[in-house]
């Protein structure tokens, strides 16, 4: 039997895991710039750098595998939980006092 889950399921999966670790990630990150005088735009590079590479592995096996939907479901809940979380942290960020 070949049990697999559906990819609308790994999407979201990978979406939330995004979402929380890079939330996470750029919150801290600022309060870290913040203590130590560090360039804020400096951090949002980092970040975008961490991103693109959280996202490489699915991006190679859909190279590789130009068919297949389990690389493709991850990539887009990757892609889209990055995206989201490196949008809202920021204003996270702000908010505490950080920036």
């Amino acid at each position: 039997m070949d049990a697999s889950l559906p990819d609308y399921l790994i999407r979201e999966q990978a979406a939330v895991g995004a979402l929380v670790a890079f939330g996470f990630m750029r919150v801290l990150a600022g309060a870290v710039a913040f203590t130590r005088g560090w360039r804020i735009g400096w951090v949002e590079y980092a970040a975008i750098g961490a991103a693109a590479l959280w996202c490489a592995p699915q991006l190679l096996a859909l190279i590789a595998n130009p068919s297949s939907v389990t690389a493709l479901a991850e990539l887009e809940g990757n892609a889209a939980g990055c995206a989201i979380a490196l949008f809202c942290a920021p204003i996270l960020s702000h908010r505490l006092g950080y920036e």
